[in-house]
């Protein structure tokens, strides 16, 4: 197989990938200088600024694109004009003759869109000289929030579209996506950009804001290996530090400028004759050879399908989805859901409401959370002491690997069950309420939580422990399966997340077309090493099936899926490969080993319906052994159980 570089095959071109340069603190950044025959020159101030060069067949066409963020000054012997009123319009035409210069100045944030039209002569990025008779027409808009960029886009007069082509594209700049920037930056590859639909990074970290958000496993094994905090201020880190910590890593390794926010994927889809992916964003057209996506299974909102919940007059909001505006003081609040969200949120607002209404359709087992703070001495030891925060992370990941082997089979969970039911016994003296708190199904089936405060808050005046089905919601009140109608003024839903059906999943469009959400419907969710899939070239998905943990950090699985598609990517520059694909016996035969594995786990036969389960039964989400397995699975790139391309030939 023969694949040509260019974007548009009827047209012969070559794209440069953009450069981009990020001033240090304090250091004016160096103005461009545009020179024609006319003697125009053109100077912004700016924070970042980034050229695409792309030759066609009727010359060289340049498109600059300036993101600023403070005041934007033009000042030329040509024809120029710039408005900028928030956002930044410019104009400009240019010809051999020499004009008057309008120019106002201003400050603007936001994204950019550019076409240029190139007849004759050479524009190069920061210089350009015209000879004999060239008409160039620039038009510039910047919009949107701060931090917003986009590339810009040119057109030759032959009409052939110059398109930013990367190495590689991110999807989701949350903790996958971060941890993948990263490492790629420190392996010397920085042809790439992460693009995130939100205006800030932090993945379930940022979207998760509800009141008591924290994280359940131990903030030095939470965190990445490569990116140790010494500053955390307990055992169990806040959502706000997470979060925090996160935007830290992405400025301290210089992610930032590869950064793409509000810029949402609309679909992306395998290019087989050019060996590229074709991204498309809500601002911008992009290709890439690899397409890492970083968005998780916890990223977009179950919302239950309850008859008559869309005629609820009141407010009614996900628990991720939180609303800070809406004051829950004096109302009567009903939570649906009493899994992980709602153990941390219900004992932060059972204080201020007038009657809280729990609506549990499944208890879930919880044990003591052995959280608490650091002390200044323990600080001082995790800044000081070389080794002193790997120890530590080392030891609570190898520490919680044999959760793994007690959930290996049921049989063995009986400590964890006595551990979860005693923390039970001694937070809730009342016999008929702890018998009504204790879950039928065998502990681990359902992801262990950790709570302190939850079993207290449950047992105020104010809360009813509701266990009857919901039947109906009407627009002002919720009736159950005994007929029972209750007044709600606000409805939380803590239903969880779409784990199994990615939302994802339904933009990425591979070799013949086919999306990946139609593949998994037909062939059923897998991929091999939980990263590729078959159909799907030079695609790796970060938590993809069969990669999530119920024993220990997912940070663990992800940097070990970041050395994995590390590999990838040089081997397929050393063997000077287009994509690699994986073949579909090796993704089947992985696969039947990890279900062979799974069949008597706690997970499998615990006794429950779990999100880690499908509407089949099948169990797609849950990695069912050590840790230690997979890491060494990933070790290393395997090669032989891909299908490879180069420029010139094809493997099957």
């Amino acid at each position: 197989m023969t694949t040509t570089p260019a974007p548009n095959p009827t047209t012969t071109a070559t794209t440069t990938p953009a450069t981009t340069t990020t001033p240090t603190a304090g250091v004016t950044p160096t103005p461009h200088t545009n020179t024609t025959s006319a003697n125009t020159t053109h100077t912004d101030t700016a924070d970042t600024a980034t050229n695409t060069t792309r030759t066609g067949t009727t010359g060289t066409s340049t498109t600059h694109t300036d993101t600023t963020t403070g005041a934007s000054t033009a000042s030329a012997t040509g024809t120029t004009t710039a408005t900028t009123t928030g956002a930044t319009t410019a104009d400009n035409t240019t010809t051999a003759a020499t004009a008057t210069n309008t120019a106002t100045t201003g400050t603007g944030t936001g994204t950019a869109v550019a076409a240029g039209t190139n007849t004759a002569g050479t524009i190069t990025p920061d210089t350009a000289t015209a000879t004999g008779t060239a008409t160039g027409t620039a038009t510039a808009t910047a919009t949107g929030t701060a931090g917003a960029r986009q590339d810009t886009t040119a057109t030759t007069s032959a009409g052939d579209l110059a398109v930013r082509h990367l190495k590689v594209a991110v999807i989701g700049a949350g903790i996958s996506g971060l941890g993948t920037a990263i490492n790629l930056l420190k392996a010397g590859i920085d042809d790439f950009l992460v693009f995130e639909r939100a205006d800030d990074i932090g993945g379930t970290w940022r979207d998760n804001t509800y009141p008591g958000c924290a994280c359940d496993v131990q903030a030095h094994l939470y965190s990445f290996s490569f990116a140790r905090n010494p500053d955390w201020k307990s055992t169990f880190a806040t959502q706000n530090e997470v979060h925090t910590y996160l935007r830290d890593c992405a400025k301290r390794y210089g992610v930032e400028p590869h950064l793409r926010h509000n810029h949402e994927l609309h679909n992306a889809t395998w290019d087989d004759t050019h060996q590229h992916w074709n991204i498309h964003t809500t601002h911008g057209h992009y290709t890439a050879q690899i397409l890492v996506t970083g968005t998780g299974y916890l990223s977009d909102p179950h919302t239950p399908d309850i008859p008559g919940l869309d005629t609820f007059t009141g407010t009614v909001f996900h628990s991720s989805r939180w609303r800070h505006d809406h004051d829950l003081t004096g109302r009567t609040t009903a939570v649906i859901g009493t899994g992980a969200s709602a153990i941390q949120f219900v004992p932060a607002i059972q204080p201020h409401t007038t009657r809280l209404h729990l609506y549990q359709r499944t208890p879930p087992w919880i044990a003591a959370k052995p959280d608490k703070p650091n002390t200044p001495r323990h600080t001082w030891m995790l800044r000081h002491l070389p080794g002193y925060q790997h120890l530590r992370r080392n030891l609570n990941k190898h520490g919680r690997e044999i959760v793994a082997f007690f959930m290996s089979r049921p049989t063995r969970t009986t400590g964890m069950k006595n551990m979860a039911a005693g923390h039970l016994k001694k937070s809730v003296p009342d016999p008929t309420l702890r018998k009504l708190l204790t879950p039928d199904y065998t502990v681990g089936c359902k992801r262990l939580l950790f709570s302190n405060t939850w079993y207290p808050a449950i047992q105020q005046p104010n809360v009813d422990i509701i266990t009857d089905t919901i039947t109906h919601i009407g627009p002002t009140h919720i009736t159950t399966a005994d007929g029972t109608r209750r007044h709600t003024d606000t409805i939380i839903l803590a239903t969880g997340f779409n784990a199994t059906d990615r939302p994802i999943a339904h933009l990425i469009h591979g070799q013949h077309g086919t999306t990946l959400a139609d593949t998994w419907n037909h062939h059923g969710m897998t991929a091999h090493r939980g990263t590729t899939i078959h159909g799907f070239p030079n695609l790796f998905m970060l938590l993809g099936p069969n990669t999530t943990l119920g024993h220990s950090s997912q940070t663990v699985m992800i940097e070990a899926q970041i050395t994995y598609i590390l590999a990838a990517i040089k081997t397929l520059d050393t063997h000077h490969l287009t994509s690699v694909n994986v073949h579909p016996h090796a993704q089947t035969t992985y696969n039947h080993t990890l279900q062979n594995r799974l069949k008597n786990t706690v997970w499998n036969t615990g006794g429950c319906h779990s999100w880690y389960t499908d509407n089949h039964g099948n169990n797609p989400s849950i990695w069912p052994t050590y840790t230690w397995r997979y890491r060494q699975q990933t070790h290393t790139f395997d090669l032989t159980n891909y299908q490879t391309t180069t420029h010139t030939n094809h493997t099957p």
